[in-house]
């Protein structure tokens, strides 16, 4: 539950700091060039001191909340793997490894050991 709500947080800071990058510009343009001309509640200054506070606060929660979310991250509560308890069990049935439909390799053994069948005709 607690990992699911850290991914939403992680979602939701991501896009505001997408957005909050795409406002600032590298030359003090952006958002805070708008209010150049006007005496706004907030100056030009803290504009951009209010866009870079931002950016470093979002940066800040999505490596905590991504710390956080790698180490609630769900385990599988199974006993164990599904393809290695089938091979296992293939390995019990099949002990050359051979695939399905194939015939065991033959070994050369001399002819005075097979053995022959009797002649009930003499």
């Amino acid at each position: 539950m607690i990992y699911l709500l850290l991914v939403i947080l992680l979602v939701i800071v991501s896009i505001l700091m997408c957005f909050i990058v795409l406002i600032q510009n590298s030359k003090g343009g952006g958002l805070a060039s708008g209010f150049a001309s006007s005496n706004q509640i907030m100056g030009v200054r803290k504009t951009t001191d209010f866009l870079e506070k931002t950016t470093w606060t979002l940066a800040a929660i999505m490596v905590v909340a991504s710390v956080i979310s790698a180490w609630t991250v769900p385990s599988v509560t199974q006993k164990g793997d599904i393809i290695m308890e089938q091979a296992q069990q293939e390995e019990a049935t099949n002990p050359l490894n051979i695939p399905m439909g194939t015939n065991a390799p033959q070994t050369d053994l001399p002819i005075e050991s097979i053995p022959t069948t009797p002649d009930t005709a003499e």
